[in-house]
């Protein structure tokens, strides 16, 4: 059995960085150390351990079965090394450095910015990149520090954090309510014009909640009755800006966030429809590597991000 003395925690990091890179050469851009380097260190881990971790030719590099393993467990090594470290540092890691930040565009724009260069206020050395995108970003391959992501997430090997949440609410134009009428029912929302969101899981289904009160039908859930509710989509879009503008332009309804209605509404410019109904609440979550402990600057943002959705600052 290899001796724990024998093992450099160094060499455990550029493992999994080869892992999580794909490559070499990619591990030590990462890295920041030369490829030789790299490529030294894991020859040595090998050795080490007594097993081959990767398989190398000249186009592709393969993970091996023990590879797998190794690198289960060194993940959880070295977050539990940095928990360790971060625990017993005197400064508690400040926020300083590069650190970039995805986000969906709109969101990105609407809260995600505005938080950032709060922050940023406080901690003048944070130098953070956003970048706002609505597509599924890969962590990993755009070398993200931190995604900001909506909704549900699938199961993953990423840490999260709950930043917050937000309802929606049902909102039309007032020339769409004067044209089509005000609905007094749920069953009325299936024939009216939807405009849908592609970036949804189940772009033209609804799911609706609200008190239970004395509402019998539908599945109750923590004292709120969910309905789901099939509309026919007039519109689909791929960003909650297109969504609102198309509302706004009286070309259907649409569930649309609090935060991103609240003004329209106030000046009148939308109207909210069954107002006792309103989306099961968005859950607002912060993603990041398995391998990365919060360090200062993420902790930073995520306490920023937090603030900031409970204040529904815009």
């Amino acid at each position: 059995m290899t001796d724990i003395r024998d093992v450099n925690l160094n060499r455990l990091a550029v493992f999994v960085a080869v892992v999580e890179a794909g490559s070499l050469t990619a591990a030590a851009e990462r890295l920041g150390i030369a490829k030789t380097m790299a490529s030294a260190h894991m020859q040595r881990l090998e050795r080490e351990v007594g097993a081959s971790l990767i398989t190398r030719t000249t186009r592709q590099l393969s993970v091996t079965d023990a590879g797998r393993a190794f690198y289960d467990a060194s993940c959880r090594i070295l977050q539990m090394t940095e928990e360790a470290l971060a625990a017993v540092s005197d400064e508690a890691t400040p926020a300083r450095g590069a650190l970039r930040v995805s986000a969906p565009v709109d969101y990105g724009a609407q809260i995600v910015a505005p938080a950032l260069v709060d922050l940023r206020a406080v901690y003048p050395e944070l130098d953070i990149e956003l970048i706002c995108a609505d597509h599924y970003v890969d962590l990993i391959g755009e070398g993200i520090d931190l995604a900001v992501r909506l909704g549900n997430l699938p199961d993953s090997n990423y840490r999260t954090v709950k930043l917050g949440s937000y309802v929606r609410w049902l909102v039309a134009s007032p020339a769409f309510v004067a044209r089509h009428g005000m609905p007094r029912s749920l069953n009325a929302l299936t024939s009216l014009p939807h405009i849908a969101m592609t970036v949804l899981r189940h772009p033209s289904t609804l799911e609706l909640t609200r008190d239970a009160g004395r509402l019998a039908a539908g599945r109750v859930t923590r004292g709120k009755v969910v309905r789901r509710v099939r509309c026919v989509n007039a519109l689909s879009v791929n960003t909650a800006t297109s969504a609102r503008a198309a509302v706004l332009a009286g070309g259907g309804f649409a569930a649309l966030t609090d935060f991103s209605t609240r003004a329209d509404l106030v000046s009148g410019a939308l109207v909210r429809l069954l107002p006792e109904w309103s989306g099961v609440p968005l859950n607002v979550q912060a993603v990041f590597a398995p391998t990365n402990y919060p360090s200062g600057k993420v902790r930073a943002v995520i306490e920023a991000l937090k603030a900031r959705i409970a204040t529904r600052a815009v």
